[in-house]
């Protein structure tokens, strides 16, 4: 085994410098008294294997809970499209834009929600939130099942989106407290292939519930309501049980994967360790670093995309290319499906080349051609559901991608959990115009939601090149100081004297490109 093929217990990455060159901070002795002090096989090849079964393992038992959680969140929220061309505004009296308020006021509370539960939840403890505010968004989904008018309507809402904002902070936090950061991107699109995979599930579930439309005098918009509310109970109940603590509690894992998960934290400590108690430095930290605030603006332009596409897809299928209402139900599935595909070949490449902007910079073009091609409009039928397939191909990488790409950019945890809060928060102000840039009165051409996504994809697009330029400058700034004899003494110093000590701007720590 060799120095420089282990990596350092204070990154979560080889450190190498920009021209490649092997950087030691930590001589060979004490990276495997890491593994001894563990219990882990001081033989690489051997423990390497060992990790690679623990992550499947993580992978079997972790994964599928989250991203059905994901999924059936993105049901919850999206299926207010479904619902409104099976009869909603009619049957509960809507009026102008007022489908379009329901849908906007959705993510007031749920803004409110997501940067309190990035800095709380590891205190609160993951295994007790997460079936908590399953069950009371899925109690709410039903009580839409039963709304009469438009304040009820917007009351549950609401309190769904309340709900809801405090779910997709505990899932990646909870991801980044299991896997290292290499590993972590993959996962992320984990859930984004949920929720568009929850496109596809809802449009099925919305055309099969068109047959149960009368069903104990309920019309089928109403039991679509309270099906997926029911289901979303069902698997709050299991969350209590399939939910872990943490990795020294968890069932699925033998003694031995405790060991191999105890050093993995050790590896990772930036990235995955912390008490779950953040304090100024770290608000500081997260705050004043510009990254953080470029990918956040950077999200809610693409978060504009994903919620505005995902909700009024089925009402762009029936009012704008003029399907019938049973097309405009199954006709979304394979849209969402090929969203789906896309991310999970996306993330795949991402991640195995530690490409995070090469990915993200390709896409973007192919959903801006999409959007072209609808603002054209005078093109056939097919052409128009050919471009939705384009756009499908940029709204779910994006929006993952970019979230993923600052999560792996930012340590310790507690400048983590800060600068996620601060990009979840201002996220979904997107979702507060995905609601209004698809009007009924715009039908049939919608161009000004076509019109606004193209331009927020734009922008996303030029974004991603000065956030390009920022890290590789920065990279370049920590090879001079290696070049000048720095040494991680001076993080540990630095700590001492009441600083944060290591963070994403030490040079042993290296920025996903």
């Amino acid at each position: 085994m060799t120095a420089t093929a282990v990596v350092d217990p204070r990154a979560a990455v080889p450190r190498t410098s920009m021209d490649g060159q092997d950087v030691d901070f930590k001589d060979e002795a004490k990276i495997e008294a890491s593994y001894l002090e563990h219990g882990v096989a001081a033989d690489e090849a051997e423990f390497k294997r060992k990790e690679k079964v623990l992550v499947r393992k993580l992978d079997l038992f972790v994964a599928p809970v989250l991203m059905m959680l994901m999924l059936i969140s993105y049901l919850d929220r999206g299926n207010i499209g479904f619902a409104a061309t099976q009869g909603m505004a009619k049957d509960i009296g809507l009026k102008g834009n007022q489908l379009n308020t329901a849908v906007s006021i959705f993510y007031i509370f749920y803004i409110l929600a997501e940067f309190p539960t990035s800095v709380l939840v590891k205190r609160l403890q993951f295994n007790r939130v997460i079936p908590a505010i399953t069950f009371c968004w899925g109690l709410t989904c039903m009580c839409n099942g039963f709304v009469q008018n438009f304040a009820g309507l917007c009351v549950c809402r609401l309190i769904l989106g309340f709900f809801e904002g405090c779910l997709f902070p505990c899932l990646t936090l909870f991801f980044a407290n299991w896997y290292k950061r290499e590993e972590l991107a993959q996962r992320v699109s984990y859930l984004f292939i949920a929720s568009a995979l929850s496109g596809a599930f809802g449009g099925l579930i919305a055309f099969a519930i068109l047959y149960m439309d009368g069903v104990a005098g309920y019309p089928g918009w109403r039991w679509l309501y309270i099906l997926e509310g029911l289901i979303t109970l069902v698997w709050a109940g299991c969350c209590i049980y399939l939910v872990p603590k943490d990795y020294q509690t968890a069932y699925f894992l033998n003694a031995e994967d405790k060991k191999i998960m105890a050093w993995r934290a050790e590896q990772s400590r930036a990235y995955s360790g912390g008490t779950g108690h953040y304090g100024k430095k770290h608000f500081k930290a997260g705050a004043g670093d510009i990254k953080t605030w470029l990918h956040a603006v950077t999200q809610i332009m693409v978060v504009t995309i994903l919620y505005g596409f995902g909700t009024f897809l089925p009402v762009i299928l029936r009012n704008g290319f003029n399907f019938t209402l049973k097309q405009s139900q199954y006709l979304v599935i394979p849209v969402n499906l090929w969203g789906a595909i896309v991310y999970a070949i996306g993330a795949y490449i991402s991640d195995k080349k530690n490409a995070r902007f090469w990915v993200l910079v390709t896409m973007a073009p192919v959903g801006m051609a999409g959007y072209a091609i609808l603002l054209a409009w005078d093109v056939p039928v097919g052409v128009q559901y050919f471009a939705t397939y384009l756009i499908a191909t940029a709204c779910f990488i994006c929006t993952g991608g970019n979230i993923a790409w600052l999560s792996g950019n930012c340590a310790p945890d507690g400048k983590r959990a800060v600068s996620l809060g601060i990009q979840l928060t201002l996220t979904n102000l997107g979702g507060i115009v995905s609601g209004q840039i698809y009007q009924t009165k715009s039908a049939p051409e919608f161009k000004m939601g076509h019109g606004w996504s193209l331009a927020c994809l734009g922008y996303a697009f030029c974004s991603w090149w000065i956030i390009r330029w920022i890290y590789l400058r920065r990279e370049a700034g920590k090879d001079r100081r290696l070049a000048e004899g720095w040494t991680p003494e001076e993080d540990e110093r630095a700590e001492r004297e009441g600083g944060i000590g290591f963070t994403d701007r030490s040079p042993n720590f290296r920025y996903q490109l």
